[in-house]
């Protein structure tokens, strides 16, 4: 396999394999939340991958000086502190994404996802992979999100849409099923895990698909060894019942 092939795969390993919402199951309850619209899925995706990438940054350079007894509560200073930051940044340049993504904004400090991968990754890997890790998980937040929120904006009321957060000037509106067509309930908690379930449903059935053709090119690898074994020691007999 080519270097750039198994770059590919990683990047797709990061995206589907440990997608956190839909392979892992972590932050599910602000993915379900906050996934009406475009905007709210985008302002909450540039959120998380912000503290995320920074805080794994950081929990990755302090690691080393901090006691294994307290090493938890210091991860929630720093990462508690980066959600302040952001959310001071987002009330001044994006008051009304603000205001509809409410607390949870603030919520984003006891996200699994960002405690989860400073616990399991960041504190024991160097800068540059910890800051990769992050940046990786949350752009594999940021897709979930944003395919929900597609979903359920389009079959909810019909179209897609997308604003400038900090203006809130609409960038471009198109209408995409007809009015009278519309599924209301995609706009609603329940549209919100139906949405969720078949996502969830598709990548686990990717997942199997993809592991059971590993399984049979492992083995039909493994089969044609043992034949190139049985041929050479075949070989091996006749050169030597020749001499």
């Amino acid at each position: 396999m080519s270097e750039s092939n198994e770059k590919k795969r990683g990047f797709w390993s990061e995206m589907i394999y440990n997608n956190p919402v839909f392979g892992l199951y972590l932050g599910i309850c602000s993915t379900l939340a906050i996934t009406t619209t475009l905007n709210n899925a985008l302002g909450m995706g540039v959120a998380v991958i912000v503290v995320l990438t920074i805080s794994n940054i950081v929990i990755s350079l302090i690691a080393p000086l901090t006691p294994d007894e307290i090493h938890i509560p210091v991860y929630i200073v720093v990462i508690a502190t980066l959600v302040t930051l952001v959310g001071m940044l987002m009330q001044a340049y994006t008051p009304e994404l603000y205001t509809t993504l409410g607390t949870f904004i603030d919520l984003i400090v006891v996200n699994c996802i960002i405690l989860g991968r400073a616990e399991a990754y960041a504190c024991s890997h160097n800068v540059a992979e910890s800051a990769r890790d992050g940046l990786m998980m949350g752009l594999s937040y940021t897709f979930s999100l944003l395919a929900m929120s597609l979903i359920r904006q389009i079959l909810g009321s019909g179209v897609i849409e997308l604003s400038n957060p900090m203006t809130n000037q609409l960038i471009f509106s198109l209408r995409l099923i007809p009015e009278g067509f519309e599924i209301p309930v995609f706009t609603t908690q329940t549209g919100a895990f139906l949405t969720f379930a078949i996502l969830a449903a598709l990548v686990s059935a990717y997942k199997l698909n993809n592991e059971k053709k590993e399984a049979a090119a492992a083995k039909a690898k493994a089969d044609a060894a043992k034949e190139a074994a049985k041929a050479a020691a075949a070989a091996a007999a006749k050169v030597k019942e020749a001499a």
